[in-house]
Formats: C-alpha cells, sequence, structure tokens
C-alpha cells in the first residue's frame, strides 16, 4: 500500500491526539512562541492567540484568522501553532462575558503589538466602565493629547486586543457608534450586551 493511501486513512481523532501530543512536546520544551485557536461568540468566531507574556492578539473572523496569523508569524514569531490549552483562561472569561457573567477581563496581556501613542491610547480604555462609553476625544483628553482625536481613531482601528481592551466603547462626540474592526453590527452587539 502506498504510504499516502495509508494518510488517508487515518481518522479525525488519531489526527487531534497526534496535534495534542505535538502541542503539548512544543510548550514543554519551550519551543512554542505564539499558541492560538478559535471561540465562537455573538460577534462571530475570534481568533486568540498568546505568547508566553499574555494575550497578543484577538481578531474577528472579518480581518481573516489566516492573515492575522501569518502577521503573527511575522511580527512575533514564526513558532505559531494551534494550542488551545494555553487560551483555556481566555476563551473562559470571553464565555463569561458574552453570558454576562463578567465585566472586567483579568488576563494578561502582551502589549508588543502597540507602541507609543496608540499603548497610551490602549491603556486608557479599560477605564471606561462596562456598559459606559466615552468619546473619542474624551480619551485623548485622558491619554494626555486633547488635540489627537483622530489619533485616538487610529489606536482603536489598530488595537490588537478588541474586546478584552474595550476599543468598543469609544463613541462619536455625537453619540453614534462610529468605526469597528469588527464591524458596525459587531460594536452594536457588544454595546447592547453591556448596556442590558
Amino acid at each position: 500500500m502506498n504510504p499516502l493511501d495509508r494518510l488517508s486513512e487515518v481518522d479525525s481523532s488519531t489526527v487531534a491526539r497526534l496535534h495534542a501530543r505535538l502541542a503539548a512536546a512544543a510548550e514543554r520544551d519551550g519551543l512554542l512562541d505564539v499558541a492560538y485557536r478559535t471561540v465562537d461568540t455573538p460577534v462571530g468566531r475570534l481568533l486568540l492567540a498568546a505568547t508566553g507574556a499574555g494575550l497578543v492578539r484577538v481578531a474577528f473572523a472579518s480581518q481573516d484568522h489566516d492573515r492575522v496569523l501569518a502577521a503573527l508569524a511575522d511580527a512575533v514569531s514564526p513558532r505559531v501553532l494551534h494550542a488551545p490549552g494555553r487560551l483555556d483562561d481566555a476563551a473562559r472569561q470571553l464565555d463569561e462575558y458574552f453570558a454576562g457573567e463578567r465585566t472586567v477581563f483579568d488576563l494578561p496581556l502582551d502589549w508588543q503589538l502597540s507602541h507609543g501613542f496608540r499603548r497610551t491610547v490602549l491603556g486608557h480604555l479599560p477605564d471606561i466602565g462596562y456598559g459606559h462609553t466615552a468619546s473619542y476625544a474624551e480619551v485623548a483628553l485622558a491619554a494626555g493629547s486633547p488635540k489627537a482625536v483622530r489619533a485616538v481613531g487610529t489606536a482603536c482601528a489598530t488595537n490588537p486586543l478588541p474586546v478584552v481592551v474595550p476599543c468598543h466603547r469609544v463613541v462619536r462626540s455625537d453619540g453614534t457608534s462610529g468605526g469597528y474592526a469588527g464591524g458596525a453590527e459587531a460594536k452594536h452587539t457588544l454595546l447592547t450586551l453591556e448596556a442590558a
């Protein structure tokens, strides 16, 4: 029998077991720089990625998970592997959030994908309480640059940790929602969930 024919006979549970062994060995031997998994949520499937330092990326399906993983391989490390165990706590906290049981995330975060003023802005977003919103102008003021309203918009648009770092709580001065990386419907869903 051709070896390729034998490969097609391997069932999915065997493949899953082999993959789990590979992920565990990579983690144990310090070879797993970026672990990832996906979770289904009311705003669609989210990609979660973590380094040893913490959660480094959350991405919406509309952001193309394959492209996000390729960008992580370029920006962080090419040693990226589907290893859901490292992200169990993040997945659990997201489940609790979407069930209305969690208002604040308590996860280690790896900020290496944000720099300068953008990072400063993102650091202020958790100060906007659950169920509340702030305008781009208010966030600019809190970040120490009251005239940097557009830069706040850019920081929110490039937030590598949406939902967990709540850029969805930043709205226009007239109260309309403004843009969002996950799309207008996702932002509306998150704000509605928190207002309930």
